[in-house]
């Protein structure tokens, strides 16, 4: 069901690759059926995005009314309340941390040169259906950097609402709620409808149409979209025999259980730790609600791979770049701050990544894009914009060094702009 890697064979760095490959699943196919539903709402508007949520949800309003969310909330365990509650206070604290600060310098001929952090004047974010979390994780850094338009986009499929969700936006004060989804719902908060107003960036995980979507109006240069790729999840364990097979193997499940597109991989030095996981998968999937979706995760992006040092496996680590690593070995201290490409990293016994995705941040970098990109944060809400005062006696110094690199890229235009600043009296 899971296949089994060696590193010390020949043929691992190929066989590696191939299981990488799997998780660039765009396509010329994706990127037209996403163009096309683009192009589609910006042509055709609200009743171009009333079509398509008919056809994928089901539903027809894309704006629910306040008795409708008001029933929906109301119906809501409250033990859910109580939860989301307990998490959006812990998800508050983690982030007010986050505040950005000015930077401010002045030189020896009084110039100077700062940068004033703004936050953004409204976003759109994207939240799957019943994952209230989501909206905790990705609404909260939006009001710690002071946003002052925040708007919700989740799907209501077959014209239900989400209990949670619509609580969890209570609970934040977010009133701009639309019942929208997919590629068409990025297109409406870029471009705008009747009824929606555009934004200036789009935030949130989705499916890989959505994720798509984003990037292509990010390119047309209408909005802003997160630098990571969120999407599909992805965990690598590394585990040796300090932990048992059910932990490992209830990590991986617990991630591929996103979606059938998500990526779980067990690397250890433990070749007993392998064949245990093996059984361990078979017992734990059996009673599991969402079993047909991780088994497809598993068959096709799943993996136990073998290594025989610690420096192969943060070599591994490396190339699959993975948007969680759960470190279960003794010595985690020893290697934690050696793994420089991942999204999070979860430490010791104790350490849980299920847990962490309701505690701290679970927007993080999909797809390998933790080789240059870091998990959702206060940041991705602010912009910092420079500013630049000169004197009469810094023009003159350091116009000179402009005035000469000018010329030498054959910049003649701003030679000349740089020298009549100069001769200013």
């Amino acid at each position: 069901m899971i296949r089994v890697l060696d590193s010390t064979k020949k043929n691992f760095s190929i066989e590696l690759n191939k299981l990488l490959n799997k998780r660039r699943i765009i396509n010329k196919s994706h990127l037209k059926t996403v163009q096309k539903i683009i192009n589609n709402v910006r042509k055709h508007k609200d009743s171009a995005l009333v079509f398509y949520e008919r056809k994928f949800n089901n539903n027809s309003k894309i704006i629910p009314n306040k008795n409708q969310i008001k029933k929906a909330i109301k119906s809501l365990d409250p033990k859910v309340k109580k939860a989301i509650d307990d998490a959006h206070k812990r998800i508050k604290e983690w982030h007010f941390k986050q505040k950005i600060r000015d930077i401010y310098y002045k030189d020896a001929w009084n110039n100077k040169f700062f940068y004033r952090t703004v936050p953004l004047d409204s976003c759109a974010l994207y939240i799957p259906q019943n994952l209230p979390s989501a909206l905790l994780m990705t609404a909260t850094p939006a009001i710690q950097a002071g946003v002052s338009r925040i708007v919700v986009l989740t799907p209501s499929v077959n014209g239900v609402l989400d209990p949670a969700v619509y609580y969890a936006a209570s609970k934040l004060k977010i009133s701009e709620i639309y019942a929208i989804s997919g590629a068409s719902a990025v297109a409406a908060v870029a471009y705008g409808t009747n009824k929606i107003k555009p934004v200036s960036k789009i935030i949130g995980a989705g499916s890989i149409y959505t994720s798509l979507a984003k990037k292509l109006v990010s390119l047309d240069g209408v909005c802003g979209a997160e630098a990571a790729f969120l999407g599909p999840s992805e965990i690598v364990v590394w585990a040796d025999n300090s932990v048992t097979a059910e932990e490992v193997t209830s990590s991986c499940i617990a991630q591929s259980e996103h979606d059938k597109n998500s990526m779980a991989i067990l690397v250890t030095k433990s070749k007993k730790l392998i064949k245990e996981v093996k059984i361990s998968l078979s017992k734990q999937l059996k009673d599991l609600p969402r079993k047909t979706i991780a088994q497809k995760s598993l068959k096709n992006n799943g993996a136990l791979i073998y290594a025989s040092s610690d420096k192969k496996i943060l070599s591994i680590l490396g190339t699959i770049s993975p948007e969680h690593v759960e470190l279960s070995i003794k010595n985690y201290k020893k290697y934690m701050y050696k793994i420089k490409n991942s999204g999070s990293v979860v430490l010791g016994k104790y350490g849980c990544m299920a847990s962490s995705d309701y505690h701290s941040q679970h927007q993080l970098p999909c797809y390998g894009s933790a080789k240059y990109a870091s998990g959702l944060g206060v940041k991705d809400f602010v912009k910092q914009i420079s500013y630049n005062e000169m004197t009469k006696k810094g023009i003159a110094k350091i116009g000179q060094t402009g005035y000469v690199l000018s010329q030498e890229e054959k910049l003649f235009g701003h030679s000349q702009s740089i020298k009549i600043k100069m001769r200013k009296k």
